[in-house]
């Protein structure tokens, strides 16, 4: 898929099944997390949404989860960053294993407690030791890739251009590259914007359950950001339709430093 700026945002279509109550959309955290298990930043995040059919991405969710909505619809997101200093518990952080370029494909999700999660179809990124504990530990997708994160622009209106092409698993090349122009920082995010981004946790596939990773982190600062390119295989390669519109909303964010904590069990095995 390659896209350039414009297009018309797409008139909501029709939703999923009612499922549980969600919990309010919080620009905070909307609970503690004891014991911190893991700390990482995040880091010169651009986000690029498109809005989905909720029934078509619902396969696609862990047990025990279904699509969280926003007037009718859910999102596909694809999210490059920066890893920085992933580590465990409170401490500083690994600086070379632990700090590496990422892109994730992820949808959104509630559980049966009402708990608004994402689901990670898939996580490139750039060290492959990370990506092998991920995998092998916490079922997470992710892949192993050779990625590029560049600061463009001018200090007063900074661009950033990030790469990815994917080594393993197939389907090798999977990738392509997003270039955004950085404007104004935003005061009060939309509800769109709050639904999108205020996300304090994950939905997980674990060994035939399905887990809640809880997060917690300052308020996400927030700019309003202009596409200039997209060219991403990213989003098929990751089991879902290719968006043929232009995402309907593009961000961007200087990055947070998080801490989650102990898994939750939200589904037990299927009975046998």
């Amino acid at each position: 898929m390659t896209t350039e700026p414009g297009g018309l945002r797409p008139e909501p279509g029709p939703g999923a099944k009612p499922g549980p109550e969600p919990e309010p959309v919080t620009r905070s955290a909307p609970r503690p997390v004891r014991p911190v298990v893991l700390s990482q930043s995040w880091l010169d995040l651009t986000f690029l949404h498109w809005p989905v059919d909720p029934a078509a991405v619902a396969p696609l969710l862990p047990r025990g989860t279904v699509p969280d909505t926003f007037e009718g619809r859910t999102y596909v997101g694809l999210v490059p960053f920066r890893m920085d200093r992933v580590g465990i518990g409170w401490g500083p952080g690994i600086p070379y294993l632990g700090s590496f370029a990422e892109t994730n494909v992820r949808l959104y999700s509630v559980d049966e407690a009402g708990r608004r999660g994402v689901v990670f179809r898939s996580l490139e990124a750039a060290r492959l030791v990370p990506v092998l504990v991920a995998r092998g530990v916490f079922g997470l997708p992710y892949m192993w890739a050779r990625m590029d994160v560049c600061r463009l622009g001018t200090r007063t209106a900074p661009e950033f251009r990030y790469t990815t092409r994917r080594r393993a698993p197939r389907p090798r090349g999977a990738g392509g590259s997003v270039h955004i122009r950085v404007h104004d920082r935003i005061a009060d995010p939309d509800p769109l914007t709050d639904f999108l981004t205020a996300r304090w946790g994950l939905h997980v596939a674990w060994h035939g359950r399905t887990l809640y990773l809880p997060n917690t982190h300052r308020r996400w600062p927030l700019h309003e950001a202009e596409l200039l390119h997209l060219d991403d295989d990213l989003i098929t390669a990751a089991g879902l339709s290719a968006p043929l519109d232009p995402p309907v909303s593009v961000l961007y964010s200087p990055g947070v430093r998080a801490r989650f904590g102990l898994p939750v069990t939200c589904a037990g095995p299927e009975p046998a």
